[in-house]
């Protein structure tokens, strides 16, 4: 049989051979090193045999599905820690992750005291070097396996599988997992791992199942990775919105208001104001109108639009359905609020398009498993936007949408942390969408076609449609690795119909429009958990709810530090003064601790020859400026919105 490697060289075997012994047989570094193989494109084992020509790549730790073999590896063996000191615990799953693995149990939580006593565990199992052995059963014979062992969520797994499957299992030692594989040739291939942290998880992500214990760990092949990896880790905390955006009190949260309801402080009202006013007269700029529409409506409504079939679960139902004459809801969306609109005169082709914006607030009953600071809310604002427009209008408009969106990260500093995914529907499950499957495979394909042209990379993605339509949907991560949309762009060619929505054509006929829905900016509360994070809550200086704070040396220069204020105030730029009786140092470390883009310092000098003493994140000492030149120069900073470089000092 010819093995043909990935450098295109080609191997001649007379008989069948596993990866590992053609690995060993390329050279004694590459077996050593190997963690899996690639044959024809899909990772196996080690240990699979190949008995015929094929593409073979041997993939070790600086792969992708390498590194991932030895994290899959490390998962099981924390399965085994677990339990040699826990026996009565249950097993769930265990798969890698691109940060590292997980595993989830039937357990008490864990402690961090917990977390070091399994690792511990962890490496006596590592030092023993037990090899993982694969053995297959049928499906019956694997359920009785499993239901030896009481462990009840395998069981479940195997019965969600065809009749006719035969089941993998992996043994080390004592220890047999259910599992697809692949994995290392032993548990000695482990050489650096961590475990970091452990948290509830529902048992397969739903609310109505059982709550399990996850634990999180990482794995790497060198100790300076794993190290390298974790100083990184202790960056991201330092960046979690959630912990850097209280401390720096631009929101909390209070048990007695409700999860998923946060409160925006002075200073992130500020910001959201900020942005709102700019993607506001953004959109007016090009050609949209505004509309301001009611938080709830009747359940006739959503009947019509196909949320009240398709959605309901995740609205704010208001009232009962057997009881009440009339049943409201919280909106999750406006779409159908501004069809009303559109639909409250008659149109002409000519009027068309009309693209309706509005700066929405809207509800979504959110899972309390699925909450997190600002990022998954269950009351947000969102820079909503609806285009009614002809069919031959659509691709252009749609552009349009991009074209906005792109606008926005790259003021926003982001557009270089997205990545973009056409989201089409599943043609396995059509109940959960409206219209014929031709409509879907036409939009989808226009989508399609308008990425390719514009050059965008991008993803493709079945079931992630909404159910009128498919979208394009921009995704960026946040520190955790926690993939979120951003924005999204949607194509509807199918609702304006359920509505009865028309225009006159130029032969005076009644036409369907197509409807684009979309956001320019996405949701505000979200997007300034992603600048939190992005900036470390170093803003760019447009966005910060203080630009410049005032520190006078000692008391004797208040006043002219308060005309300072005042003129700053005057040209619009966000300034505060500290006259506290403060030693100046003082003031200087207080002013960096609250990433302040700009302070100026002003005492004797300054006041008889109307200059500031300019310090910035930026440029660190800036020296004596006159106040005007100083003015004008941040004016200009925030009109064109700059995103200036920051200096590394201790100030940082």
């Amino acid at each position: 049989m010819k093995i043909t490697l990935k450098d295109g060289s080609v191997k001649e075997y007379a008989q069948s051979m596993s990866v590992y012994d053609i690995a060993l047989d390329i050279s004694e570094g590459l077996a050593r090193a190997a963690c899996a193989g690639e044959v024809n494109g899909q990772v196996v084992d080690l240990r699979t045999m190949v008995e015929q020509d094929c593409e073979l790549n041997i993939l070790t730790a600086n792969d992708k599905a390498g590194l991932s073999t030895i994290r899959h590896t490390a998962s099981h063996v924390l399965a085994e820690a677990v339990k040699r000191l826990y026996p009565n615990v249950k097993l769930a799953i265990g798969p890698s992750i691109d940060t590292g693995f997980y595993y989830d149990f039937e357990a008490e939580p864990f402690s961090r005291e917990d977390l070091d006593k399994i690792e511990g565990e962890m490496k006596k199992i590592i030092k023993e070097g037990a090899k993982l052995e694969k053995f297959t059963l049928p499906r019956e014979e694997a359920i009785k396996f499993m239901e030896e062992k009481e462990e009840p969520y395998k069981v479940e797994l195997i019965r969600d599988l065809p009749e006719d499957a035969v089941i993998s299992f992996y043994r080390q030692g004592e220890f047999t997992d259910l599992c697809a594989g692949p994995h290392l040739m032993s548990t000695k291939g482990i050489k650096a791992f961590k475990l970091i942290s452990s948290s509830g998880a529902y048992w397969r992500g739903k609310s109505e199942n059982a709550m399990l214990q996850r634990i999180y760990g990482t794995a790497f092949n060198k100790k300076d990775e794993l190290k390298e990896y974790l100083e990184h880790l202790e960056d991201i905390k330092k960046r979690d919105h959630n912990k850097l955006g209280r401390e720096m009190e631009l929101f909390t949260t209070v048990d007695v208001i409700g999860q998923g309801l946060p409160l925006l402080m002075p200073k992130g009202a500020k910001m959201i104001q900020i942005m709102q006013r700019w993607i506001e007269d953004e959109e007016e700029k090009r050609g949209y109108v505004r509309t301001k529409t009611p938080l709830m409506a009747k359940s006739d409504l959503y009947r019509i639009s196909g949320h009240w079939d398709h959605y309901k679960e995740g609205m704010f139902v208001l009232g009962d359905e057997e009881k009440d004459k009339e049943v409201f809801a919280l909106r999750p969306m406006t779409c159908p609020f501004q069809y009303y609109v559109y639909k409250a005169s008659q149109k002409s082709y000519r009027d068309l398009p009309l693209r309706y914006g509005e700066t929405s607030t809207l509800f979504r009953n959110e899972d309390s498993g699925e909450m997190h600071g600002l990022t998954r809310v269950r009351q947000f604002t969102i820079s909503e936007g609806h285009l009614i427009v002809r069919p031959d209008q659509m691709v252009e408009e749609f552009k349009g949408c991009l074209a906005l969106a792109k606008y926005c990260l790259d003021t926003l500093g982001v557009s270089e942390d997205v990545t973009y995914r056409l989201s089409k529907w599943d043609p396995n499950n059509k109940e959960k969408y409206v219209g014929s499957e031709e409509v879907w495979e036409e939009t989808q394909a226009h989508i399609r076609d308008i990425l390719l042209e514009l050059g965008v990379p991008f993803t493709e993605e079945e079931g992630e449609a909404a159910f009128y339509g498919p979208k394009v949907d921009i995704q960026a991560k946040n520190v955790y690795g926690k993939e979120d949309t951003m924005i999204t762009i949607q194509w509807d060619a199918v609702l304006a119909e359920q509505f009865d929505m028309y225009y006159v054509d130029q032969n005076g006929e009644k036409v369907r429009p197509y409807i684009i829905h979309r956001t320019s900016m996405g949701c505000y509360e979200r997007t300034l958990a992603w600048l939190i994070e992005k900036y470390a809550g170093k803003f760019p200086t447009w966005l910060c709810p203080e630009q410049v704070r005032v520190l006078p040396i000692s008391e004797k220069y208040i006043d002219y530090a308060k005309s300072v204020e005042e003129k700053l105030k005057e040209n619009g730029i966000l300034c505060t003064l500290d006259n506290r009786s403060e030693k100046i140092g003082y003031k200087i470390r207080e002013t960096r601790l609250a990433k302040v883009p700009y302070m100026l310092v002003v005492g004797q000098k300054e006041e008889e020859e109307g200059l500031v003493s300019v310090r910035s994140r930026f440029a660190g000492d800036e020296g004596q400026k006159n106040l005007d030149t100083f003015i004008d120069e941040i004016a200009k900073e925030i009109r064109t919105k700059e995103i200036r470089k920051e200096v590394v000092e201790e100030n940082n």
